[in-house]
């Protein structure tokens, strides 16, 4: 009896991992030896970075964060079937209104970079949180406003 049930439950698991390799396939998601999840946005994180940083109330983009805008075209060029969401972000000064208008000329900026080095404008959304979602709460003043003068590329499920 034992075995009939191990070997249903062998078959079952079998089947239910065919699945999620097919839905991982859809999604340009590659399942490799060691159980990492090449595709993923946990490696897009890893591999290309999401964060792109700006100087207090600028939107222009630094030589450091060309270099990850590129890492993120090299990954972006790998995985065709990927989408991403570029959020723009801004620290608590100034209006409201000015920092949502700064937020999307920063997303925009990250955007466009990625455009102009060959991903399809199709493949990419932007929003501006502004000052409203912080990414960073604690540290000195000053570390808290850079952190918080970001983009940030999150991968679409």
């Amino acid at each position: 009896m034992n075995k009939i049930r191990n070997s249903i439950l062998v078959a079952g698991l079998a089947f239910l991992v065919g699945c999620e390799c097919e839905k991982a396939k859809e999604k340009d998601i590659e399942i490799v030896d060691d159980g990492a999840l090449r595709g993923t946005a946990a490696d897009f994180i890893a591999n290309a970075g999401d964060r792109v940083f700006y100087a207090f109330d600028k939107s222009n983009l630094s030589p450091e964060a060309e270099a990850t805008l590129q890492r993120q075209v090299e990954w972006l060029k790998q995985h065709e079937a990927r989408k991403l969401l570029i959020e723009g972000h801004c620290d608590e000064r100034g209006t409201r209104e000015y920092n949502l208008g700064l937020g999307e000329r920063r997303a925009d900026a990250a955007a466009r970079f990625l455009v102009d080095h060959g991903i399809s404008g199709d493949r990419i959304r932007t929003v501006s949180y502004g000052k409203d979602r912080p990414i960073a709460a604690q540290g000195s003043p000053e570390e808290i406003h850079r952190m918080n003068r970001v983009s940030i590329a999150v991968i679409e499920e």
